[in-house]
């Protein structure tokens, strides 16, 4: 049985009178071709149903607080996102899988205080991020590196806490297009000073405090002698109690008190008593005198 063919006259006339369907729009949104507008809308979450082919979308002035992971459909077209105006407190490190083709991302005024590297790794070709005025008091170090093609980063009216921590923004080498106006929140002698200003000899006292494995291996290796050593000293002082204590050394507290500093009378140093006060042995000496 052999096919039936359509002339291709009746084909196109067929295509004609027969459209494809729109675009996917969601119901609370504004659609144009490749852009959706789904602004002011009372929005918790971002809309599921939109268009592949939408290459700019505009949530701003929503009350959507937390970005999970899934929680934009396919957009491998998308250029623009804009989630400005939000109460965005959360964004999950697979709340942006999808988009990598994304080159501009406002996320200002919203409730943002800590952003991973991971959030960011999935936008390879983002080039300019919005970050101001939100809850910013560091940048971790990692969030540079994670976006290769970065070309302006927004940072102003965040509460920036200005201590070691603020190195990574300082060390960034980002173009920053009002970089004057990031100013110190915390602590309150550097309120409202500029970051910028810093120089290198700021941060000369920053260094790394984190232990190595050598340390490690020191501290458990010095644990058992400094154990058996504070038993021996529990033993020493134990024997120095017992002691009676001759006559000659006890003065009255107030005779001493009612003489002057030159007539107060000297006591032969004990050399025990010396070898006790010494800081090795102080923390024996209080384990000692607290389990007595």
């Amino acid at each position: 049985m052999g096919c039936w063919r359509l002339p291709g006259p009746v084909l196109g006339l067929l295509l004609l009178l027969c459209p494809p369907a729109p675009a996917a729009c969601p119901a609370a949104c504004r659609c144009s071709p490749g852009e959706a507008d789904c602004s002011q809308r009372g929005l918790l979450e971002v809309p599921w149903s939109l268009s592949a082919n939408t290459s700019t979308l505009r949530l701003a002035h929503n009350f959507i607080s937390v970005l999970g992971p899934r929680s934009f459909p396919p957009l491998p077209g998308l250029r623009l996102l804009s989630l400005a105006h939000n109460r965005l407190e959360l964004i999950h490190p697979q709340a942006l899988r999808g988009l990598g083709a994304l080159q501009a991302l406002d996320l200002s005024h919203n409730h943002l205080s800590v952003l991973t590297p991971d959030t960011f790794r999935p936008l390879t070709g983002l080039a300019t991020l919005n970050l101001t005025n939100n809850r910013l008091g560091q940048l971790e170090p990692g969030v540079p590196g994670a976006l290769p093609q970065l070309q302006a980063l927004l940072l102003q009216d965040n509460p920036w806490v200005c201590s070691c921590s603020i190195l990574p923004l300082c060390a960034a080498s980002l173009s920053l297009p009002e970089k004057n106006l990031l100013l110190c929140r915390v602590p309150e002698q550097l309120n409202k000073y500029p970051i910028m200003a810093f120089g290198d000899e700021s941060f000369r006292q920053c260094q790394d405090t984190s232990l190595s494995p050598e340390h490690y291996i020191a501290f458990f290796t010095i644990g058992p002698f400094s154990f058996l050593a504070s038993i021996f000293f529990c033993t020493f002082l134990g024997s120095l109690k017992k002691r009676p204590s001759s006559p000659g050394r006890n003065l009255h507290l107030g005779s001493i008190s009612s003489l002057p500093p030159s007539k107060i009378p000297l006591q032969t140093p004990n050399p025990d008593l010396e070898a006790l006060s010494s800081p090795a042995v102080g923390w024996s000496i209080l384990r000692c005198s607290l389990g007595s």
